[in-house]
Formats: structure tokens, C-alpha cells, sequence
């Protein structure tokens, strides 16, 4: 060969080989992206694997922790070598070194062998910061305001240090939290971008703090910091009838700075009574009710140097010094996200100015327009118009939902809320007399910064709506507790809601760290018998708990969260919580029936007024209750079987087949017909396998002759919906289940999409057919618990589910469903692995499944194939495919398992 041809050569070897390189990326420690504030010891990596080539599989991994990415990359003076190990694991693998110290900021990257022993090359380094983790890292004092509080408007006050730095700067990270809300600026700039902070949490037990580098902010000679404080959850109006201070009636500051100097010397700034503090613009701040800001009011500068504050009052230690309830953030903060402009400006029939920003949405709006010193701006927020075409505000109840701005008069000016949030499409404005245009005002979206992981479309339009109207109840309603309503007096973390969304939650954003946050305040707020209360945290009082369907959340959300992530720390962490609830079910049951105490039962169920035959009768509310602590009995059990506790699985299992028999027993005829005969109490006996199994496909075909007695429409409310489909397709009703999916009049779910709806409501009838509105005690147009639908278009429509003895996707189940003369569908899900895609189209007589396997997993795919038909895959029959195993047929399917890669199939007869 000549030199020329061989040096051709050698280069093509080189190419494939790199084109066969396994990548490896997406690099999360703690499930989050570069986190600051880990206070675990053992904070858990997770990585992704990708490649050019089908069946990518991780044989061995290698993990490297180091002070900087200079040494990390060189591979010296490493804070911790895992060394080869021979895993196929990718996801939440635990740190396993010497002590890691407070504040300290670790840098990692991993390495892989893939399934031929080849190695990868090394990532590109990510990092982490640790969290203070002992209480006497605190260096600094809470304080509180130095002038006598007006206890009726409580305006916010201001905070105010300045100090001098001599030396070069090299690291500098401020640690705060607050008793209520805070915003915080070093050097006239704001700190991070986070809002509503700290967040809400039981207060009492767990009070976040965030963490921050403001390396950047700082600046060598003066500097300033300012803090302003809302009373937000902690003092301000919570629940009904008036009811605020919850926690505590004194808002305070806690605020601590570390800074690392280059010559390796480090000072700390913290709060304590050098502070300085003042009233600013913020006259008046609540979340239900708005805020009123006064520019006439602003201090300009005021957190910023060079600004005189010797007109300032000081401030005052708090008599409460405790921080043995302070907690490091682990769950992403409330952030601005989209943005809107006003699609619409009008005047209404009864001569209102009115915006439509054409969604609903939860955050506020951003005015810049000009005024007249002492003239203000008003804007009161809403979701509906009403009949007539009017500003409809009825069902806010109490709640205002009003920003009020007044002009200081010095040209354009622009304001936008801090420490309140709305719920609303539309939006009035009064006094103001200039021209409203909509390039002055842009409405801002807040929730929780969970990254998006799903999403589904289909040929079906109103079906996308209806989607989109899940995704937007999800992002209005996940606002660092999932709340059920953010419009209204109320906004509380009901746990009913919540376990009934939980899975559909995690298929549309990354919920991990959101409900590992809240599913600890719910253990925390748990009373020492077991009983979980309504919301979470507790602001209604020690007797509000108990019910079934909703205490509950606090078995169901650990279990669907190890499902979707596989994250058994979870599960360790609640496990306690959910064995004491069960425990309470048990004490309060009599020969293992649970008929005792308060419970919603099935909320918001649809009830027909001419109901003169029973169909629909309210179903028994103790029926429900004996199901749920079946079901929470079976979700114990699992998690003792994951955890390895077989004592506690055996102990349950055994108690499981009891309360099953005493169901039979209280609410079973003996030829299988249930004491209530409607929709819901088939629904959960069914779900929950309460029955005995050669009775179940006779109580099946009774819930079917029920939904078709009422025209093809539910009757099920909070607690019977999200299984309602399942159970039809699991009993072979698979027609039905998308018969009631489509079905456009009322009660259903595209009733509101043909209506006009955004957003998910909280009633079946939230508008009625003539436009007027079901009671305004009671009707939020945000209220995502019909949206567990979700969950249905993605396990079965698409297909996309996940193995229960292998979760979080690492053996995926792609099983598509085809159905109600829709002509495609497809769902996307972003796991830790990477990206999962089932995507079904029927065209010309053919189906066409185009499906893609993440690397480092595996699939079971199901390939709907009418009797003697054929599937291909690329076009040549599977049998002939090296990378696929055909396993065979069941029930309509041609089974066969595959490795990662992106398959095509295709069926003909």
C-alpha cells in the first residue's frame, strides 16, 4: 500500500472510531444542573450516555471529584477516585469520599466503558457547592425592623450594611433566608433570580435558605447590601375568614456572606445590629390581595453606595434566635418564565378598560407607562369574563388580586410586583387616563423552574388543547407547593389534589426535587398518630386531616416518584410517614374496616339534577375510604419490598388480604354488585383490585353500562378520574376509554377545551353550556386535578411507561394504543437517561411506530399487529434484524425487546 493510501486509511480507522465513541454528558449531581447548596453527605451524580450506534449499554463508570477543574482534569490531588466499578448504573450513583465541608465548592467528571470494554473519554467537568451543614456555620443574627410596624397595612421594610473589602476578592457566597419574603441586591444589582423567597415550607420545623455567588456582584473598597421583606406565607393572610400571622407575626432578615479572599484569608459579613433599616416604596403586600407600591416613596440608591442613610432607624435582634429549622433549598426556586403581551385591549359592556392576554396564567404584570405624580395605575386581575362580556371576579372570593402603583411624576415610569402573585387572563386598568397600549405591558408567568420532560401531540386539535391546558394548570399550580387554585383566597398545598396529579406531573416537567421539598414538609406536618392533613403545609389546624384520597398523597407521590425516577432515597426518607399512615388507617378500623372519621370522598363529582334512578348517587363515602387504605397498604408493601424490609411486607401483605375481604364482606353482594353503583366505586374497587378476580370483568361491564346510560359521558370526580381510562382499557374497553376522552359535551374533559379554556377547571361545569357560572364559592378556572388525563394519553395512548422492577425507565415499555379515529399521536418523555419518543401514525392501511431508546437502557416494544399480519422494522421483516429479539404476540401485539437507537416499524396485513 502507499504511504498516501495508508495515511487514507489509518485516518478512516480514526474517523469511525470516533464515530462509534460513546459520549457521555448531561452531567446532574442532587438531579440538578451545577447545584449550590447540597447539604446531603452524600450528594448522587447522574450522567447520560449517547452514541452513534443501536444498544449503547454502560459496563463500567469511573467518577472523579476534585477542588478545581485544573487539578480535576489532570487528574490530580482529587478529593475522591471512585475507581473502575462495574456497573451498568447512570443514575443517582452516591458520593462516596472523605467528609465534604461547608460551602465548599467540588468539581466532577465521569468516565465510561461501554458494553465492548471501550473506554469514553472523560466528561467535561460540572460542580457543585455545599450547603452550611452545622448549625454553627451561622455566624450571623435574625433582626427585624429598628421602628415601630404599622400591624395594619405592614408596609415592607428595608435593610441596608455597608463594609469595605481591602483584598482581591476570589470567592464570595451570601447565605439568606427570611421570615416572610425577601429580594435582596449587593451593590444596587439584584442577588440570583430567583422570587418568592425563601419559599414555603412548615415553617416552624423547615425554613430554606438559598444560596448565591455574587462573586460578580462584589467589588474591592465599598460595598452595600439591601434586603426588602413582604410578610408573603409566613405572616400574611392564609385560608379564610380573615386568618393571618400563621407562623408568626414579626417578619425578620437572617443574611450571611462568606468571603474567600485570594491571599486565602476569609471574612464574614452577617446581619446583626449594625444593620440599618426603613419603609421604602412597598406601602402594602399580601398573596391574595396585591401589592400597592408608591414611587413617591422610593429611597433612590438605597441599596447601593453612596447613598446617606443616616435618617434610617436601626434594627433589632429578634427574641427568637433559633436556627436549628434552617434547610438548604434542594428544589429549583419560582423563576419568571414566558412572557405575554395583550392580545386584546377593549372597553366591556359595562365600560371597563380590559387586557386579554389570551392565557391563563399565574405571575403579574409589568407596567411601563407615564402618570402624574400622585395619580396611580390600578390592576385588578381575573380569569373570566362573564355572559355579558363583563370583568367577571365573583369566584376570587375575598382575594383582590390588585396592584395599585402610584406616580412619582418624573417621566416613564415602570413597576411590577415582589412579594404577591396572580391568577388571571385578564386584567382591568382604572385609574389611569393615558392611552393603553399593549407594547406597556408584558405579563410574566411564574412557577417552580422544573425542567419540561414531556410532551404529546396527536392529529386531534382539541385533544393538543387539551394538553397545553394540562401543562399551563401544572406551571400555574406548581409554585414551589402544588397548590389547588392560584387565583382565589386559598392557594394551599391540598394533598388530595396532588397524589391525584402526581404522575402526570412527572411526565410533563422534572418533579423530583419539587416533591421531594413537599413530601417532607407533608411527613413534618404530620400529626403524631399518623393522620396527614388536607393541605400541606397546615395552615387549617390540627382536626383538618384524615381523609381518604387525600392523606393518602403520603404513600401514592413517594411511589409514583421511584417509579418515574428511580430515586429510592425517596421512599427511604418517607417511608416512616407512609407506614404511619397506614398505621392510623389500621388503629381506626374495626375488624380491619375503615369506616370512621370526616372524608370528601369523590370531590366535585358530576351529579345530574334529573338523577332519579341512582346512576350517579354520591358514592359511599367509607367504600372509598377501604379502597385507599387498600391501595396505601399495597404501596407500603412495595416500598418495604424495595427497601428490604421483608419483616414489614410480610406484616402487610397479611393485613392487605384482610381489609380486601372486609370490603367484600361491607360493600359486595354476593354476585359482585357493589353496595354504590356508580362510576367511582367501580372505578377504585377495580384499580385497587378489591374484588375477587373472577368477579372483576362482570363489575367492569357494569361500570361500561353505566357510562353508556349516560350517553358516553363520566360521572367520576377528584378520586375516580385519574383511573377511570385505565381501568377501561385494562378490562378491554379501550373504545370507551377514548370515547369518554373525546367526547366534547358536558361532563367532560373537552367540554372546557370547546369552551375557551387555558387552563384545566376545577369543575366538570365551571362554565356552563348557556355561559353562566356553577357557584362562585367554589370555581377556579386553574385546578389541575382533571389533568391527571395526562397520564392516560401518555402510558397508553403513546405507550411510554416504565417497569416496576426496573424504574425510571431503565426498561422501558413502549405500548401504543390506537385509537378513536385519531390518525397520529406522539409523546415525548426527557428521562435521566435522555430522550424517549413513541410516535404511532396509520396511513394507508398501514400503522407506523417510530420509536427512540435512550443509550443504557432497554425496551420492551409492543407493536399493534392485526391477526396474520407482518411488522418490518427499516423496512426488512424484525426476524431478520440483529438488533432486535422478537419475543412473539400478545393480545393484539407483536412483542419484541431492543437496546437504545431509534426504530421504525412498520405493519401490513
Amino acid at each position: 500500500m502507499k504511504k498516501s493510501g495508508l495515511i487514507s486509511f489509518l485516518c478512516c480507522l480514526l474517523l469511525m472510531d470516533a464515530i462509534s465513541q460513546t459520549r457521555v454528558g448531561s452531567l446532574l449531581c442532587e438531579n440538578r444542573v451545577n447545584p449550590e447548596g447540597v447539604d446531603v453527605p452524600h450528594p448522587v451524580f447522574s450522567w447520560q450516555l449517547s452514541g452513534d450506534r443501536r444498544n449503547i449499554r454502560q459496563s463500567a463508570y469511573e467518577v472523579r471529584v476534585g477542588n478545581t477543574p485544573q487539578t480535576l482534569s489532570q487528574g490530580k490531588q482529587l478529593v475522591w477516585q471512585s475507581g473502575k466499578v462495574s456497573s451498568d448504573q447512570s443514575v443517582h450513583i452516591p458520593y462516596n469520599g472523605n467528609a465534604l465541608l461547608s460551602g465548599s465548592k467540588y468539581y466532577w467528571q465521569v468516565r465510561i466503558w461501554d458494553d465492548n470494554g471501550k473506554a469514553s473519554a472523560w466528561s467535561t467537568p460540572a460542580s457543585w457547592q455545599m450547603a452550611l451543614l452545622q448549625p454553627a456555620d451561622w455566624k450571623a443574627s435574625w433582626i427585624e425592623p429598628g421602628f415601630a410596624p404599622d400591624s395594619v397595612h405592614r408596609p415592607s421594610p428595608l435593610f441596608r450594611k455597608t463594609f469595605q473589602t481591602s483584598r482581591k476578592i476570589a470567592s464570595a457566597t451570601a447565605y439568606i433566608t427570611s421570615r416572610g419574603l425577601y429580594e435582596a441586591h449587593i451593590n444596587g444589582k439584584r442577588v440570583g433570580d430567583a422570587y418568592l423567597t425563601p419559599g414555603w415550607t412548615s415553617y416552624r420545623k423547615r425554613l430554606q435558605y438559598q444560596q448565591y455567588d455574587v462573586t460578580d456582584l462584589l467589588r474591592q473598597g465599598d460595598n452595600a447590601i439591601g434586603v426588602t421583606l413582604g410578610v408573603g406565607w409566613y405572616a400574611g393572610y392564609l385560608a379564610w375568614q380573615d386568618s393571618k400571622n400563621h407562623f408568626g407575626s414579626r417578619i425578620g432578615l437572617l443574611f450571611q456572606l462568606n468571603i474567600r479572599y485570594t491571599d486565602g484569608s476569609e471574612e464574614v459579613i452577617t446581619s446583626d445590629n449594625s444593620w440599618k433599616s426603613s419603609l421604602g416604596s412597598i406601602r402594602y403586600s399580601e398573596i391574595y390581595h396585591g401589592e400597592t407600591v408608591d414611587a413617591r416613596q422610593e429611597k433612590p440608591g438605597w441599596n447601593n453606595t453612596g447613598y446617606n442613610d443616616s435618617g434610617w432607624s436601626g434594627v433589632q435582634l429578634s427574641a427568637d434566635t433559633s436556627k436549628a429549622n434552617l434547610i438548604a433549598t434542594i428544589n429549583e426556586p419560582v423563576r419568571k418564565h414566558e412572557t405575554f403581551k395583550p392580545v386584546k385591549i377593549f372597553t366591556t359592556p359595562a365600560g371597563e378598560k380590559v387586557m386579554d392576554f389570551g392565557q391563563n396564567l399565574v405571575g403579574w404584570v409589568h407596567v411601563r407607562v407615564q402618570g402624574k405624580a400622585g395619580d396611580s395605575i390600578v390592576l385588578q386581575h381575573a380569569e373570566v369574563l362573564d355572559k355579558a362580556g363583563n370583568f367577571y371576579t365573583e369566584n376570587l372570593r375575598v382575594a383582590r388580586q390588585r396592584n395599585v402603583y402610584i406616580f412619582k411624576g418624573d417621566g416613564v415610569e415602570q413597576f411590577e410586583p415582589h412579594f404577591t402573585f396572580q391568577g388571571f387572563r385578564f386584567v382591568k386598568i382604572t385609574g389611569f387616563t393615558g392611552e393603553l397600549t399593549p407594547e406597556n405591558f408584558t405579563a410574566y408567568a411564574l412557577y417552580s423552574d422544573m425542567p419540561v420532560t414531556g410532551n404529546f401531540s396527536s392529529s386531534h386539535p382539541l385533544l393538543n388543547q387539551l394538553q397545553h391546558n394540562i401543562q399551563w394548570g401544572q406551571r400555574g399550580n406548581f409554585l414551589d407547593v402544588p397548590t389547588d387554585c392560584p387565583q382565589r383566597d386559598e392557594r394551599l398545598g391540598w394533598t388530595g389534589d396532588a397524589q391525584a396529579f402526581s404522575r402526570t406531573a412527572a411526565y410533563n416537567f422534572q418533579v423530583n426535587n419539587f416533591f421531594a421539598k413537599w413530601m417532607k414538609d407533608v411527613a413534618a406536618d404530620q400529626r403524631a398518630d399518623g393522620s396527614v392533613p388536607f393541605v400541606v403545609p397546615n395552615v387549617l389546624g390540627d382536626g383538618s386531616m384524615g381523609s381518604a384520597g387525600w392523606a393518602d398523597a403520603a404513600t401514592i407521590i413517594p411511589w409514583n416518584m421511584y417509579l418515574a425516577y428511580a430515586d429510592k432515597r425517596m421512599l427511604e426518607q418517607q417511608y416512616p410517614s407512609m407506614k404511619a399512615w397506614v398505621e392510623y388507617m389500621h388503629k381506626n378500623s374495626k375488624e380491619d374496616l375503615w369506616n370512621t372519621g370526616f372524608h370528601f370522598g369523590d370531590w366535585l363529582f358530576y351529579r345530574p339534577e334529573d338523577d332519579n334512578d341512582g346512576r350517579a348517587a354520591i358514592t359511599d363515602k367509607y367504600l372509598i375510604a377501604q379502597c385507599f387504605y387498600a391501595h396505601s397498604t399495597q404501596l407500603l408493601i412495595n416500598a418495604a419490598k424495595v427497601l428490604g424490609n421483608t419483616a414489614d411486607a410480610d406484616t402487610y401483605s397479611h393485613l392487605l388480604e384482610r381489609i380486601k375481604a372486609a370490603f367484600v364482606k361491607e360493600y359486595m353482594t354476593p354476585g359482585g354488585r357493589l353496595v354504590s353503583s356508580s362510576q367511582t366505586a367501580y372505578v377504585l374497587a377495580l384499580q385497587f383490585d378489591m374484588l375477587p378476580e373472577q368477579l372483576r370483568e362482570q363489575a367492569a361491564a357494569r361500570l361500561a353500562e353505566n357510562i353508556r346510560s349516560y350517553d358516553n359521558h363520566l360521572t367520576t370526580g377528584f378520586l375516580g378520574t385519574p383511573y377511570l381510562c385505565h381501568v377501561l382499557s385494562r378490562f378491554g374497553y379501550q373504545d370507551l376509554a377514548y370515547t369518554l376522552l373525546l367526547q366534547e359535551s358536558y361532563p367532560s374533559w373537552l367540554y372546557p377545551v370547546k369552551m375557551g379554556a387555558t387552563t384545566i377547571w376545577e369543575r366538570w361545569n365551571g362554565e356552563k353550556p348557556d355561559h353562566t357560572f356553577a357557584t362562585p364559592g367554589m370555581n377556579s378556572f386553574n385546578h389541575y386535578a382533571y389533568g391527571a388525563i395526562g397520564d392516560w394519553m401518555y402510558r397508553i395512548m403513546v405507550g411510554i411507561d416504565t417497569r416496576e422492577d426496573a424504574p425510571g425507565y431503565k426498561h422501558i415499555v413502549i405500548k401504543p394504543n390506537p385509537g378513536g379515529n385519531l390518525t397520529q399521536a406522539t409523546g415525548n418523555l426527557q428521562t435521566y437517561y435522555g430522550n424517549i419518543r413513541s410516535s404511532w401514525k396509520l396511513e394507508n392501511g398501514q400503522l407506523l411506530l417510530e420509536v427512540d431508546i435512550p443509550a443504557n437502557t432497554a425496551a420492551t416494544v409492543y407493536i399493534p399487529v392485526k391477526e396474520g399480519g407482518t411488522v418490518t422494522e427499516g423496512g426488512k421483516p424484525v426476524g431478520e434484524q440483529r438488533d432486535i429479539s422478537a419475543v412473539g404476540t400478545e393480545k393484539g401485539f407483536a412483542v419484541v425487546k431492543v437496546g437504545s437507537g431509534k426504530y421504525r416499524f412498520a405493519t401490513a396485513k
